[in-house]
């Protein structure tokens, strides 16, 4: 059948199983809005009030769906205003697909009203970018794209295309959808036996797990390698979700920010077996003591990643949850009870908490967070921004199912969360969204409350209120003399008045005793709301680890004198 550009790229979408794409209409891309409008009864459009939240929410949406994201803007500053999304995508390895307009082809390199080579720009962001300038090639590229962005180590694609070709015509044909195979290594099932040999011959194996388990959907595949191995387990902050934080073998995360009870359970194990996580500089803090007492197995899919940062004895490369199922056949029962009592006692020893700063009575971060995961009964999925409230969710809410959490973890993006909740209510309307942000990350994308209110998306925005810079002013405290440059915010924001003119409801915790009638209603009151919870200004998130130093002696109080 012929079919004209635009027609073909909503087909190929629907082909490919997108029913939501998140977006902004503009110039160059008027072909596809308008077949769009055509097909609304077929594929959902999103509207966000910047683009950048538009590619966070394609992003947070892949995270809490396992489907592949997708992001639609204009020419120009519309493509540029998803790079920041696109680099947090590719970060963080979620599978993303952006769509991009641009100038007719024979525009193209002639500076033309609102041009950019975006493929130019986003070629160290993305698996791989494509410029269309056929339309015969459009449907092969947007299939090629999907699989891409799905296999192996997931990622964004991205696909600019020129605004005739969304209007040419040419024959189309649908596919069945090509989908990827599982990878893994020339060598795997050496590698495979050589892990189940140094698993069988260890005592106190330690298990740490990131975000390719959940990439992968290996939550079950890990839980059984668990029960296996008996064995204790820590989680990176994209792991989160991965495996039941309420487990009794659930140590917390292991870096900069996590538990001491993980850091003595590194230094003491003998085996440390890593799932799915690259070592990133705020997990090994320092690469030159991390994990020197134990042998190390590296389970990845990305060739690349085993070895980079630290030596390991041993590797599986491959996809995880074919890894794990392999590994789960081969491993006998392992009983660690003395092992595991060791651990507990040092999670009993080494417990998280928080301790006021000033008062007795002031709302600390942790009663508020314990409160909602009390409230929610661990099932909500959980958005932050970046900054002190994201450790100290990752730290206080126990995630127990899979695909629960997005926060932008290797790019570090303030501003993330809003448009991700959005995303996540949209891919799962029947689960409580609630993003945890502080007001630094709030007011980069406070205008997305205007998106929220627009789509009618009950979505809790909590926003932990201290009027500073929290993260960067706690690094001040520690490593700057005190010196608190520009990192207090205070904008006299009456956050109440804000809340009604975007059209969300308004809440704030003030005292103790606020958090639980607060939370309640915000939970139940099923319309988009604003919770802002007033702490002071100098609680840190503790336990912290100064950079370059070993993980083993981790910052466990700060002092306040002032």
């Amino acid at each position: 059948m012929k079919l004209n550009g635009s027609q073909i790229i909503v087909e190929c979408l629907i082909e490919q199983k997108a029913d939501v794409i998140f977006g902004y209409p503009g110039g160059a891309v008027l072909n596809i809005y308008d077949e769009l409008y055509k097909n609304k009864d077929r594929i959902r459009h999103i509207i966000t009030a910047h683009e950048q939240a538009a590619s966070h929410a394609a992003d947070a949406y892949s995270r809490t769906t396992g489907k592949t994201g997708v992001v639609l803007a204009t020419s120009g500053p519309g493509a540029t205003n998803l790079v920041t999304g696109i680099a947090t995508a590719y970060m963080d390895s979620v599978p993303m697909v952006a769509l991009t307009g641009n100038v007719g082809t024979t525009l193209l390199g002639l500076d033309s009203f609102q041009e950019v080579d975006i493929c130019a720009i986003t070629k160290a962001i993305t698996k791989k970018n494509y410029q269309v300038k056929d339309v015969k090639d459009l449907a092969s590229t947007i299939r090629e794209a999907f699989y891409i962005a799905n296999h192996g180590r997931k990622g964004p694609v991205l696909i600019d295309i020129p605004k005739d070709v969304t209007a040419a015509v040419c024959d189309f044909e649908y596919e069945e959808v090509k989908v990827p195979e599982a990878v893994v290594g020339k060598n795997v099932d050496a590698e495979i036996e050589e892990a189940v040999r140094l698993i069988e011959q260890c005592k106190r194996p330690f298990i740490y797990a990131g975000g390719g388990v959940v990439s992968c959907n290996a939550e079950a595949e890990l839980k059984e390698f668990v029960d296996l191995i008996d064995a204790p387990v820590s989680l990176s902050l994209m792991g989160q979700s991965a495996f039941d934080n309420t487990d009794a073998r659930y140590i917390g995360m292991l870096g900069m920010h996590g538990t001491k009870t993980a850091a003595m359970t590194l230094a003491q194990c003998d085996l440390m077996i890593v799932l799915g996580s690259r070592f990133s500089d705020r997990v090994s803090c320092n690469p030159d003591t991390f994990g020197k007492g134990a042998k190390i197995i590296h389970i990845e899919i990305d060739p690349k990643e085993i070895g980079k940062n630290i030596p390991v004895a041993a590797s599986v490369c491959g996809d995880i949850s074919y890894v794990l199922r392999e590994l789960n056949k081969k491993i006998s029962q392992h009983d660690n009870s003395e092992w595991l009592a060791q651990v507990y006692q040092w999670k009993k020893e080494y417990a998280l908490h928080m301790k006021p700063v000033r008062r007795e009575d002031e709302v600390l971060p942790s009663d508020v967070i314990e409160t909602l995961d009390r409230l929610t009964e661990g099932k909500a999925i959980i958005t932050t921004e970046v900054g002190q409230h994201q450790m100290w969710a990752a730290q206080f809410y126990n995630f127990t199912m899979p695909r629960q959490f997005a926060s932008s973890g290797g790019l570090g993006t303030m501003g993330y969360g809003l448009g991700a909740a959005i995303g996540c209510k949209v891919g799962n309307p029947d689960r409580t969204v609630v993003n945890i942000a502080g007001d630094g990350s709030f007011f980069m994308n406070c205008a997305e409350l205007s998106s929220v209110a627009k789509h009618d998306l009950p979505i809790i925005e909590m926003v932990f209120d201290n009027n500073v810079l929290g993260m960067v002013r706690q690094w001040q405290r520690i490593f700057y003399g005190k010196r608190f440059s520009q990192t207090d915010i205070d904008r006299h924001t009456n956050m109440m008045e804000l809340a009604d003119a975007f059209g969300v409801r308004g809440f704030t915790i003030a005292s103790k005793g606020d958090i639980e009638p607060v939370l309640k209603e915000a939970l139940s009151c099923g319309r988009p709301c604003l919770i802002d919870v007033l702490i002071d200004k100098d609680i840190n998130v503790l336990p912290m680890v100064p950079p370059g130093k070993d993980i083993y002696t981790p910052i466990m109080d700060i002092e306040i004198d002032d």
